[in-house]
């Protein structure tokens, strides 16, 4: 246990660091490191520019719905509604009418939406596709697209596109006939989904152009945005909300019942609906600032969202080859010059550490310093910061200045009050020989430093709102006559969640199911689900060069539905936990019970940095490009050549959820950190730090901090460079002996017992809070006897002609002890 001395001079260590790092890399910027030919070293990763955000620009995600095979049904929309806009309207085009005219068109679209000829409906749909895509052909640029796209968007919704689309929609899920056809048919091609497709991507533009918000709204369009975003989050369709009608897509299509629905459509226009009506990341912070008002928390040490963005990437430690190489050259004789390289972890404390003497420093250097760099000149006008000796340990500081912080810290440190309550068990034992139970107030008997240390504890102690929603849970369970029923607001996450419940474990072994199969990591089976239904043409490929295009397409049709299913579900656990945390829980556990934490794993389980940098994405083919620009000569090279971006935005937003998904899992669960140890996460997770991007670097790190006191010395001593990163990014528990613990000081787990108490308090909370009937007991007797004999009740017909029948079998023909009512009862 740490107390207020140990807990300074943990802290004011790294500053000392922080300050020949700072100086060591401003050095090392002046500095130009020849590369070796022949070998690309982890260390040589560029740090990614990249901004963790709700999705990406608008462009990308409005291009993300259609597959390159959909590419010739963009003329098709056109030609369906020029046909039939100049039968209507004779020598004007769609941008020269007024709002009235366009209005009166899209009144007779939707009238011809009612014919009941299957043909005739598809290419008004499709008419209504071409609306909704901006009026193309009439454009110039893809700036002009994007408008117009806005304007028709919002003129169809305000028209009651979007109900009539819906409806529509669930014609198509029961077309059982299509569904029969499909799954008897050996091969599903995109042809088998036309009009799913065509539904879904005018849904999917709807709601993504909505969601959007831009400064120049008018003001009708925003109150169009809040009415919809009301209109998708509450039970208006079919007495369940507009989310939980696609989740039951997704789990018919896993369960092989319509093989030929359109997923990544569906997958996408789920999580778009998901994050309008419930928001995104900035509004969830927001909804937790509230939520902390409302209990009359205190508010938060800090924005966690403004805290990762200003974060720098660390150096990635040296892979196995390298570490080979360097010893080698270690053999040679060749570290008579040190190499010096930009480092942005706090490495420098691990290589010049004052608090050190020379002998440990040595016994080090073989395992630890040819982690530092890559072989390169040294510039001589540098060669001070080589040489130069480290600056002579600072003079011990009095007490009373031990419990500052560092500037360096991004994360202000917390305290739970069950550490506090453990702090105090352990010092009154040890002191006084006896406990006081939760009393965190009586220090009675204990030495003054253990007030020092639980003043300190206090200073950081922080309650979370799933605290308080158990302690007023446990209220409730105890004294459910006394505090009556818990007021529950009707927010759109509530709401889905109630929807969700009954069938809540079908759709998420659904989502795991779809997420296997789009890992790039995966083996293709006999017995797996097809996700490609919506991007394979009906002819396959002839030549080389649409091989290649496909292959491309296949592969960013799988990256796709990762990214969705990712954000998809990181929103749903983010949302749940801040609604109530045992509705967080039993998604959760769900999940586990799936091996989602093993599916994950396996993810990460490959070259990370390449498939962040993946070139999947042919952008002449990007809508809107493709529909407003000539379409150049596509060929061998350039389609090799991909895209000139540093690295892939989805791979990485998948890779960061994934990650989240993984933290939401494991935290502050024993049985689950275990679960990371025994699937050895450790090297996967270690090979993902080669990634110079902060935020992911951070979540890496927190799930390496959790399982650190189980992986034994060894191995934390061998990643000292690892273990220091995890000081400088990772939130501090002042209490939490993380970098210290050892194997034989790991608790026994008992992962069936864990979750089962979980999954009692999930059910107790779901039985008080949602069953109907739980109050029975509870309800009130009528005791008088002409009461009860005087009330009416109400007998089905059948009874009354067979009521004689029913007299004689069960009362006359019974007998009927009565000497029995006079024995006195046992």
């Amino acid at each position: 246990m740490l107390t207020p001395a140990s807990l300074s001079f943990s802290f004011s260590t790294p500053t000392v660091a922080l300050h020949l790092h700072s100086h060591a890399e401003k050095k090392a910027q002046r500095m130009c490191l020849p590369i070796r030919e022949g070998r690309t070293s982890s260390m040589e990763s560029p740090n990614l520019e990249f901004e963790y955000g709700d999705t990406d620009s608008l462009t990308t995600e409005l291009s993300e719905i259609y597959s390159y095979t959909e590419e010739p049904e963009f003329a098709l929309n056109r030609d369906y509604f020029e046909e039939d806009f100049r039968s209507h309207v004779r020598g004007r085009r769609w941008i020269e009418l007024g709002q009235e005219q366009q209005k009166g068109y899209v009144m007779r679209l939707l009238d011809a939406l009612e014919v009941t000829d299957r043909d005739k409906r598809l290419k008004v749909a499709r008419a209504i596709l071409y609306l909704a895509q901006g009026v193309f052909d009439e454009c110039d640029t893809d700036a002009d697209v994007i408008h117009w796209s806005r304007h028709n968007v919002f003129l169809l919704y305000d028209m009651g596109v979007f109900t009539a689309l819906l409806e529509l929609l669930s014609m198509e899920m029961d077309n059982n006939q299509a569904c029969s056809t499909a799954v008897r048919k050996p091969a599903i091609s995109l042809a088998d989904s036309t009009e799913l497709r065509v539904l879904l991507s005018i849904m999917y533009l709807m709601v993504e152009t909505i969601r959007l918000q831009t400064e120049d709204d008018r003001p009708e369009w925003r109150t169009a945005r809040e009415a919809f975003k009301t209109e998708l989050g509450s039970p208006l369709y079919n007495g369940e909300p507009f989310a939980l009608l696609l989740f039951t897509m997704v789990t018919k299509f896993c369960s092989m019942n319509a093989p030929h629905f359109p997923m990544k459509k569906v997958l996408m226009l789920l999580w778009k609906t998901i994050l309008f009506t419930m928001g995104g990341f900035e509004e969830l912070q927001e909804m937790k600032v509230r939520g902390r008002e409302r209990l009359s928390l205190p508010p938060l040490p800090e924005d966690s969202i403004k805290v990762v963005r200003s974060m720098r990437a660390a150096s990635p430690p040296a892979s196995a080859m390298e570490l080979i190489e360097q010893q080698q050259q270690a053999k040679r004789g060749r570290r008579s010059r040190r190499p010096l390289v930009k480092q942005d972890s706090l490495d420098t404390y691990n290589e010049r550490d004052p608090f050190k003497n020379d002998d440990a420093r040595d016994e080090e250097e073989d395992g630890e310093e040819a982690d530092s760099g890559i072989e390169g000149e040294v510039d001589p006008l540098d060669s001070d910061v080589i040489i130069q000796p480290p600056p002579p340990p600072p003079p011990l500081r009095p007490p009373t200045e031990r419990a500052s912080l560092p500037k360096g810290l991004p994360w202000a440190p917390k305290v739970r009050e069950k550490d506090i309550e453990h702090f105090l068990e352990t010092s009154r034992n040890k002191f006084v020989g006896f406990t006081l139970g939760n009393d965190t107030e009586t220090l009675v008997g204990l030495p003054r430093p253990i007030h020092e240390s639980v003043k300190t504890l206090k200073q950081h102690k922080y309650v979370s709102i799933a605290e308080m929603q158990i302690k007023r849970e446990e209220e409730l369970q105890q004294c459910p006559m006394t505090l009556g029923e818990e007021d529950v607001d009707e927010t759109p996450t509530e709401i889905l969640y109630l929807g969700m419940l009954p069938n809540l474990s079908q759709y998420v072994i659904a989502l795991l199911k779809l997420l296997l199969a789009a890992a790039p990591t995966s083996k293709a089976k006999t017995d797996s689900i097809n996700i490609l239904a919506d991007v394979l043409p009906e002819e396959m490929p002839i030549t080389v060069l649409q091989s290649m295009k496909l292959g491309i397409d296949v592969n960013r049709h799988k990256e796709i539905i990762v990214k969705a299913i990712s954000a998809l579900l990181l929103l749903l656990l983010k949302h749940l936990k801040l609604n109530h945390i045992y509705q967080f829980e039993i998604v959760s556990q769900h999940l586990v019970f799936a091996n989602c934490i093993p599916l994950i794993l396996k993810f990460f389980n490959q070259n990370i940095l390449s498939y962040i940098s993946a070139k999947n994405s042919i952008c002449v083919l990007d809508f809107p490009h493709c529909v407003v620009h000539e379409m150049p000569e596509l060929t061998a090279e350039s389609l090799e050549a991909g895209d000139r971006n540093q690295f892939c935005w989805r791979n990485l937003f998948s890779c960061i959820n994934l990650l989240r998904i993984l933290n939401k899992l494991t935290k502050w669960k024993h049985s689950r950190t275990m679960m990371l140890v025994v699937f050895k996460s450790a090297p996967i997770l270690k090979r993902a730090l080669k990634v110079k991007q902060a935020m992911m670097q951070l979540y890496v790190l927190k799930l390496l901090k959790i399982q650190t006191k189980y992986l034994g010395r060894q191995w934390r001593k061998s990643n000292m460079k690892t273990m220091s990163a995890i000081y400088q990014k990772v939130r501090h528990r002042l209490n939490d002996d993380w970098a210290y613990g050892n194997d034989i000081d790991a608790r026994p787990w008992d992962f069936q017992a864990e979750e089962c108490a979980l999954r009692e308090s999930i059910e107790k909370f779901n039985s008080r809070r949602y069953d109907k009937n739980q109050n029975g007991e509870f309800a009130p007797v009528d005791n008088c006897l002409q009461s009860v004999l005087g009330q009416r009740v109400e007998l089905p017909e059948d009874f009354h002609y067979s009521y004689e029948m029913w007299l004689e079998r069960e009362v006359f023909s019974q007998p009927i002890q009565w000497e029995g009512l006079l024995q006195p009862a046992r």
